[in-house]
């Protein structure tokens, strides 16, 4: 392995499962000292076992990313354990299904605040620490839906579009102190959400097969493919790219029709 990120400190949320996991085990294995910032308690320990026992250096915090108090809590606590940061990944995400109309205000703000305020509390809290630094890291996890609309999942894709939005102006804003602010967009990715989504159709299998025939590459992609974009936006390999988006989507986006 190349040890992009010897001596760094990432900040991941989402990092118990699926896109946030396989980040979080490439940045230790690149060198990084890893948070793993998640609700998922049982989880995140066993992602901070594993990345240990291969002989990398990760911490598990438990932390609601909709929570100021929490991510507060969690970006010092990161900070103060491994000796400043460097690079946060805002990865936590949730996704409703089912129509606008269905969606209660509850639904939506606790949608919106781990989707879209958590990565205002991140940049918020993180920026003391990675002010300290010539130069640092932010990537927010967006989506596909930040460039289109998907049938059913109203929220989400408002959420997803304003991550893009939010992460271009957080670019803008930091580019003088040193702060390069990027966002990767998955397609379809065999996560635990995307099996949650499937999970609410008669046949899982027969509704993921039909959605990948609209993929080029007729495939899901791995969480491992997505964390290497989100490597690549995280060290020198970048630099002079801020306020971007890299799309990882196996075609997806790039033509209506393409049979």
């Amino acid at each position: 392995m190349s040890q992009r990120l010897q001596g760094q400190t990432a900040w991941v949320s989402g990092a118990a499962s699926g896109i946030g996991a396989a980040i979080a085990r490439l940045f230790a294995a690149e060198g990084a000292q890893v948070a793993l910032a998640d609700v998922q308690t049982a989880a995140g320990k066993q992602v901070e076992e594993e990345i240990t026992v291969a002989g990398g250096t990760a911490t598990f915090l438990p932390c609601d990313v909709s929570r100021e108090e929490q991510v507060h809590a969690a970006v010092d606590q990161a900070a103060a354990r491994f000796g400043g940061l460097n690079i946060v990944v805002n990865c936590a995400g949730i996704i409703h299904i089912g129509p606008l109309h269905e969606l209660d205000a509850g639904q939506w703000d606790h949608l919106m605040g781990v989707n879209l305020k958590s990565v205002f509390f991140a940049l918020k809290y993180a920026w003391p620490h990675l002010s300290q630094n010539a130069r640092s890291y932010m990537v927010n996890i967006g989506s596909i839906s930040s460039f289109v609309g998907q049938a059913a999942t109203p929220a989400y894709t408002a959420s997803k579009y304003a991550v893009l939005g939010l992460s271009r102006s957080i670019a803008l804003d930091y580019a003088a102190a040193g702060l390069r602010c990027n966002c990767v967009c998955p397609g379809i990715t065999d996560t635990p959400m995307l099996r949650e989504h499937l999970d609410k159709t008669p046949d899982a299998e027969a509704a993921l097969a039909k959605r990948l025939r609209r993929v080029p590459l007729g495939k899901a992609l791995q969480p491992s493919e997505i964390a290497k974009a989100v490597l690549y936006f995280s060290c020198e390999d970048s630099a002079g790219v801020t306020g971007t988006s890299l799309v990882v989507d196996g075609g997806y986006l790039a033509a209506a029709e393409w049979e």
